[in-house]
């Protein structure tokens, strides 16, 4: 059998240095045996993808359920990998920086990436600051929201940088305007093997609308949520609960998440497009949501994130920036968020904490 996994580009660099698959496999158990933490889960996933089986087992990050674990096929992921390449441009010897645990579906792309098209892939810590700790210049990196926040200054090192597990805060977006770096955030999840939609931030090519990648469909279902057709990547359609305006087959704007619209009134609002105006004035953490309410059948509220050491945002100011079907009736206030381990705010279980904490 033909492992097409197991054949290395042979550009193939790791912090500048080559590697044949053999010496490859033996950094990859040195680094599983005797690495920092981050570089053990590098190690243990170099030795999945170089070995005989033709699927990697990879974990959900939880953000919108349960994590779980779920199987994708090498083959798909180097489908994935060279269209990332075609739609950014990206060919061998591009110099590209992994700052993501690899733990999850991202941080794994970058290697696949890096490996399947020849990359010259510098490693570091994903650490927040991760960028600001080398003089290295690099044509690709991905990132978090919160390490692109602690790496403005750090940006000119970057030419074309992509954002994905989180949402791109109104003050973050703001600043991203003023950087020459390339920044586009990023549409997808584990089960699509990272990103299979794109849209630019800043520059004038800067848009709401996401772009499909390579061999990437979209339609709408009868909810208005997202469904995704990519027979090179996907063994099916996956059917999402993202609520989109669809554009054209190859292209969408993201409204919201079904599971989370609040039906206050007969007016349907989405929580993730009241946050994004509310963002501006509010630093900690906060989420919109709903809870029951007679008249209205359901009545948004927030919560936000504060353990008293911080100070009170100015409601009234904030609240100014939404209109009357937008605005809060009730704000309420935790000590402490949960979180998913790629710092989402786990919603499902604020809520419930809600519940418990008003009986």
């Amino acid at each position: 059998m033909n492992h097409l996994w197991k054949n290395i580009h042979p550009s193939f660099k790791l912090n500048g240095l080559q590697y044949n698959v053999a010496r490859l496999l033996e950094i990859a158990k040195d680094l599983e045996k005797s690495g920092a933490h981050y570089e053990i889960s590098i190690g243990k996933f170099l030795q999945q993808w170089l070995d005989d089986s033709d699927t990697v087992i990879v974990k959900t990050s939880g953000s919108t359920g349960i994590p779980k674990d779920i199987q994708l096929y090498k083959t798909q992921m180097i489908t994935s990998a060279k269209a990332t390449g075609v739609f950014f441009k990206l060919g061998e010897n591009t110099s590209a920086l992994l700052c993501l645990p690899t733990n999850y579906i991202a941080g794994k792309m970058m290697l696949v990436r890096a490996l399947v098209m020849g990359w010259d892939l510098h490693i570091v810590a994903p650490q927040k600051d991760a960028l600001t700790q080398y003089d290295n210049d690099y044509d690709f990196v991905a990132m978090v929201p919160y390490q692109v926040a602690y790496s403005l200054k750090a940006l000119h090192k970057v030419h074309k940088l992509i954002i994905g597990g989180g949402a791109v805060s109104k003050e973050l977006n703001d600043k991203l305007q003023e950087v020459e770096t390339e920044v586009f955030s990023t549409y997808g999840m584990t089960e699509t093997i990272t990103h299979i939609a794109v849209r630019r931030i800043n520059g004038l090519a800067k848009s709401a609308i996401y772009t499909a990648l390579p061999n990437v469909k979209f339609e709408k279902d009868d909810r208005g949520c997202l469904v995704i057709q990519a027979s090179d990547i996907l063994e099916e359609n996956i059917i999402t609960n993202d609520v989109i305006n669809l554009i054209s087959p190859t292209s969408f704007k993201w409204l919201g998440r079904i599971d989370n619209v609040i039906n206050s009134g007969g007016i349907k609002r989405y929580p993730e497009q009241i946050e994004e105006k509310l963002a501006a004035f509010i630093a900690l953490p906060f989420i919109i949501t709903s809870e029951e309410d007679k008249e209205l059948g359901e009545r948004i509220i927030l919560i936000f994130e504060n353990d008293g050491t911080y100070k009170m945002p100015n409601f009234s100011e904030a609240f100014s920036n939404l209109s009357a079907y937008e605005r809060p009736k009730k704000v309420y206030t935790f000590s402490k968020f949960p979180f998913t381990e790629t710092g989402k705010i786990k919603r499902a279980e604020v809520f419930e904490l809600l519940k418990e904490n008003k009986k």
